[in-house]
């Protein structure tokens, strides 16, 4: 099973695509997402986070700035305040 996983800015909805796993930088460290994890919400540092599209994949990263990240029912939603690039 995959993990929804979308990244969100203030602006626009930047990605909304099925994951094998992301990696967070949540501001107590990083923390790894995959399909089924507990529900919890975290602020996020600045810092890359990693999206794994397969397991055993090289990861794609993305710089983001501040924000939160929560996990529910529906995957994982990262609402930054900006996204590089």
């Amino acid at each position: 099973m995959a993990l929804h996983f979308e990244l969100v800015t203030p602006a626009k909805l930047v990605r909304s695509e099925d994951v094998h796993m992301v990696v967070v930088p949540g501001a107590e460290g990083e923390f790894g997402v995959l399909e089924g994890h507990a529900p919890f919400m975290s602020t996020i540092r600045d810092g890359a986070v990693q999206v794994f599209k397969t397991e055993g994949g090289a990861p794609e990263t993305i710089e983001v700035r501040g924000g939160f990240a929560e996990v529910g029912e529906n995957g994982l939603t990262v609402l930054a305040e900006h996204v590089e690039g």
